[in-house]
């Protein structure tokens, strides 16, 4: 009974924090297309204003994709230089309500090594103004895919633009050579 009481527990803490999705485990497209489906009948049940909706939606998607891409919980295990066209991967997600504006936040475990790089970078994209950040999205995506992006580069800067500069990223070290990393956008 201690896991029944336990999982209660998860759930009232959702509800208090207005925590409208919530999701942890293995991530793939099919996931992101039902779970994006869900979240976009929600808003429309609870009538969010038609911007912010789109804006929620987005910002889940880019969240979402990274955790598919770059996540290095996986499933079956593999190394760095393996073909990793059949991995699952894990993550967490969450939509919700704080002080009247939603947000997204998502969560997944990074190599140790790449956190000073993403701090960097996402240090420098939150210090940006919306003209800056409209520049530099426009900049990547006419420029080369960045060295081990998997997509086109513009992921954090969408996410950014979407939440007008409004999001907070931490790094949690958890065991030998791994962090998590959590990344909560504003919309």
């Amino acid at each position: 009974m201690a896991l029944i009481s336990d999982l209660h527990s998860i759930q009232q803490t959702l509800i208090s924090r207005e925590i409208i999705f919530c999701y942890s485990g293995y991530m793939t497209e099919d996931v992101l297309l039902s779970f994006g489906t869900t979240i976009r009948q929600k808003l429309e049940l609870v009538q969010a204003e038609r911007k912010t909706a789109r804006a929620v939606f987005a910002i889940f998607v880019e969240e979402t994709q990274n955790i598919i891409r770059y996540s290095r919980d996986v499933l079956p295990e593999v190394d760095e230089d393996d073909d990793e066209s059949v991995v699952l991967r894990h993550g967490f997600l969450a939509v919700g309500k704080s002080e009247g504006r939603y947000f997204v936040c998502c969560g997944n475990l990074i190599l140790e090594s790449d956190v000073e790089r993403l701090q960097t970078q996402l240090s420098h994209i939150k210090s940006l103004d919306p003209d800056a950040l409209n520049a530099l999205y426009k900049d990547i995506l006419r420029g080369d895919v960045p060295d081990g992006s998997k997509g086109a580069g513009v992921g954090f800067v969408d996410i950014a633009r979407r939440a007008k500069g409004e999001f907070d990223f931490e790094f949690m070290p958890v065991k030998n050579g791994y962090s998590y990393f959590y990344l909560k956008a504003f919309a």
